[in-house]
């Protein structure tokens, strides 16, 4: 018997790929499921996030309870509204005005337009919901529609 000898396989030299390429389809991907993500929660456009107040959504027996926080703002600037189940709060923070001896070290805060929706449950009154407006938090109250009673329906002779 003769021992066959496998071919040797020599590594070739390849140009490197550029870091763009490497992660060129990772990106897209993100970028897709982020998309997906925003389409999903009815956020609007991601960049507008950078400008959106923080809230809280919570639910009771009764009611679904949406808490905004809103330093700076008055009861002017924003407006809330109900549409095909969606509600929407919308308002804008306007920038004070900016004095020119100033010179910023650092900031953080943000102004401009935003806008932020939750779908609401079917069925819920747009007419019984209350808003107001306190301390710069903004608390909305949206009472849950009543659950329909089961009906029983007799059964009959067919005649």
């Amino acid at each position: 018997m003769s021992a066959r000898s496998l071919p040797v396989r020599t590594p070739r030299a390849t140009a490197p790929r550029p870091a763009a390429s490497l992660f060129g389809s990772l990106q897209q991907e993100i970028d897709r499921l982020f998309e997906e993500f925003r389409e999903f929660r009815g956020f609007g456009n991601l960049g507008d996030l950078a400008h959106a107040p923080n809230m809280d959504l919570s639910e009771t027996d009764d009611a679904i309870e949406l808490t905004v926080e809103l330093p700076g703002l008055e009861m002017k600037d924003v407006d809330i509204s109900v549409s095909d189940d969606v509600l929407t709060v919308k308002g804008e923070k306007r920038a004070e005005s900016e004095e020119k001896t100033k010179t910023y070290k650092l900031v953080e805060r943000t102004y401009g337009a935003f806008s932020r929706s939750i779908q609401l449950p079917p069925g819920v009154d747009p007419a019984k919901i209350k808003a107001t407006l306190a301390n710069g938090v903004l608390k909305v109250t949206a009472p849950k529609p009543a659950k329909p009673e089961a009906k029983k329906i007799p059964v009959q002779a067919a005649a």
